[in-house]
């Protein structure tokens, strides 16, 4: 099983596939309740339950599905995953001010594209001259 396949469980089915499974320890141990909560998070009718199953971390992975598959309403739902900004753009602001990924985060923010348009030169012009 994949761990999308358990979100698409509790979120749309309500198959519980770890009770219809041949190897119930093989079944549970698919389950990835990181993953399954950081999806449900992205919804306002799941992200209590969510929340409220990663304040029972410590319990097993098949009471911790059980648990959203009951409570969840069936609906479809399907949101882009939030991935981090690893651009060009960030790698130059922290090399020509030598600041850290948050920082740069924050000075991206408000930096124009003219700024930042200057500094990729004057960075991109001391790359070429150290290798020469």
């Amino acid at each position: 099983m994949k761990p999308f396949d358990y979100i698409n469980s509790i979120n749309h089915t309500k198959d519980n596939l770890m009770r219809n499974s041949d190897n119930d320890e093989l079944s549970e141990s698919g389950y990835i309740p990181f993953i399954t909560n950081k999806t449900l998070s992205y919804f306002t009718d799941t992200l209590f339950y969510s929340n409220e199953i990663n304040q029972h971390h410590h319990a097993d992975n098949k009471l911790q599905y059980e648990y959203l598959l009951n409570s969840i309403r069936p609906k479809k739902r399907f949101a882009k995953w939030v991935k981090s900004m690893d651009s060009d753009d960030l790698e130059i602001v922290k090399l020509y001010y030598n600041y850290s990924t948050k920082k740069a985060l924050q000075a991206l923010a408000i930096l124009t594209p003219t700024e930042l348009e200057n500094i990729t030169t004057k960075v991109t012009r001391g790359i070429k001259h150290e290798h020469n």
